[in-house]
Parts: C-alpha cells; sequence; structure tokens
C-alpha cells in the first residue's frame, strides 16, 4: 500500500486523490493537498503547480504567516516592502493517519519552521454523495499551539496589502479559457464577493460548479477570499483585518463544506445542494 498518497471514493468511483508528502523545493511550502478533484463525471475541478502561481497546490491548507513563518508557498508579503522573497517558509509534514477509509480520513500533521513545531494539526475529511450528480467534500481543520509562547496568524492584510486576506482553507480551481463566474445569495462578481463574509459562494466553470459553506459559526464569521479573473481561486480568511491569536495549548476549527456538481447550477440550485452537505 503506498502511504504517500490515498484515493479518495464515492462508491468505489474515484473523486480524489491525497497527497501526504509531496516531493517539493522548500521555496513552495510543501504540504499535503488533494489534486486531481473531480467531479462524479470525471472533470477536474482543481490545479497543481500552475505557471501563474506554482505553490498553488490544489486543495489545502495554507497560511502566509505563522509568527513571520510562510506556510503559504512564494514570496513574503512585508510591510512598507513589499512582495519579498525570505528564507522563512515552514512546512506541513504528514505525522500519521488515526482513520483510512475509502471516502475519508483523519489525520495529525506537525506544522514546523526553522526546525521547530509551531502548531499540531488534525485534518479530517470525509466525501459524500449528495445526488447523482454532486458530492460533498468535508474538510475539518484545528490547528493547536504547541510551543510555550503565544503565535499569531496573519496575512498580507494584517500586515499592510488591502484585499489579501488570503490563508486558511484554500482550493486552487481548473483554469479555463473563460473567467468563472462567481456568486453568493445575494451579491454577483469577483468584485462584490471578494472580502464579504457570506453563508455559501458559488464558483461556475463550464461544465462545473463549485459551492463553498462555511460549516460552523467560527468558519462563517471568516470572509472569502476570491479571485476569478486573474485565476480561480476560492479560500476562508483566518487572518483579514487583525492577526488570529492562537495561546499556548490553545486550538483554532474550522469547517469547509464544497459541493462538487456537473453542470453550472444557479441560486437555487446552489443553495437547495448545500442545505443538503451541511444538514446536522
Amino acid at each position: 500500500m503506498n502511504y504517500d498518497s490515498l484515493v479518495l471514493r464515492i462508491a468505489g468511483r474515484p473523486v480524489g486523490r491525497y497527497t501526504t508528502r509531496p516531493e517539493l523545493p522548500a521555496r513552495l511550502s510543501p504540504r499535503p493537498y488533494l489534486h486531481p478533484v473531480t467531479t462524479l463525471s470525471g472533470a477536474a475541478v482543481t490545479e497543481l503547480g500552475p505557471a501563474d502561481h506554482l505553490h498553488h497546490l490544489g486543495v489545502g491548507v495554507a497560511v502566509p504567516d505563522v509568527e513571520g513563518f510562510n506556510f503559504w508557498g512564494g514570496r513574503t508579503f512585508v510591510r512598507d516592502q513589499g512582495p519579498t522573497e525570505l528564507d522563512n517558509h515552514g512546512s506541513q509534514r504528514h505525522r500519521a493517519f488515526q482513520l483510512r477509509d475509502p471516502d475519508g480520513f483523519v489525520e495529525e500533521l506537525r506544522w514546523v519552521a526553522s526546525g521547530g513545531e509551531l502548531l499540531r494539526e488534525r485534518r479530517t475529511v470525509a466525501a459524500t454523495e449528495l445526488t447523482e450528480s454532486a458530492w460533498a467534500l468535508d474538510f475539518t481543520f484545528s490547528l493547536t499551539n504547541t510551543t510555550q509562547d503565544p503565535l499569531s496568524i496573519g496575512s498580507p492584510a494584517t500586515n499592510g496589502r488591502p484585499g489579501a486576506a488570503y490563508g486558511g482553507f484554500f482550493w486552487r480551481a481548473r483554469k479555463e479559457a473563460a473567467t468563472p463566474r462567481v456568486f453568493t445569495a445575494d451579491r454577483e462578481g469577483e468584485a462584490q464577493v471578494h472580502g464579504v463574509r457570506a453563508d455559501w459562494l458559488a464558483l461556475v466553470g463550464s461544465t462545473w460548479t463549485l459551492v463553498f459553506a462555511g460549516a460552523t459559526d467560527a468558519t462563517r464569521q471568516d470572509p472569502w477570499f476570491v479571485r476569478a479573473e486573474e485565476y480561480p481561486g476560492v479560500g476562508s480568511s483566518l487572518a483579514s483585518e487583525e492577526r488570529l491569536p492562537i495561546g499556548p495549548g490553545e486550538t483554532v476549527v474550522r469547517r469547509i463544506v464544497t459541493v462538487v456538481a456537473d453542470g453550472t447550477l444557479d441560486r437555487g440550485g446552489a443553495a437547495a445542494l448545500v442545505r443538503k452537505a451541511v444538514s446536522p
């Protein structure tokens, strides 16, 4: 059995591959990721290491600033200086699976930088069939400060770059010739939905739809980070206006449920599938 990767399946059908120990240069902040992720008909809805952002790795958790260390990859935004190449990259290291099933897993990871562990993560991922043409990826991560000192999570936005509050759960979607449509229950377009708090947000490509939903009260308080025109990507921002503190031994938990559907959904269709995916 290959313990470096596993395949998520729904009724025997593969819908995602999870790589636990990718061989990547330090500058990309090596970390486990899901790629490819597909619809039930097999349409790919993720991208790995695209030319526009080599450090975008399918679906996972990426944070540009954990106490000054870069777990996102690429350059670091430095206040009054801008994006800067720094030797400050960390890595997320797979430690063990507590559970491995065809439709999901529970994993323990260590967030390590400069030779020491900053965070211990428990990651729970499950794939659930919703309809004949849609399934849901349920992704929960818990970050515990394992040091003896307070830590904080930041973003380029908290470091002086307005509108760049990325960091947390992030999904790099497949780039197509046309810009994908993006909307919430009451807003339409990248400019209108980026940075807002909304129960769910949809990204619609040529033959597929992704609907992202915060599945806990804390997660729903995080604004959405959205890109559509430059590249298709959606994240949930852990640090938008202020740094997120994590005291010694404290834990931050977030849960995102993503509907992966064949076809192009409208608002009604997206909302209905989210209700089904996130229902208790």
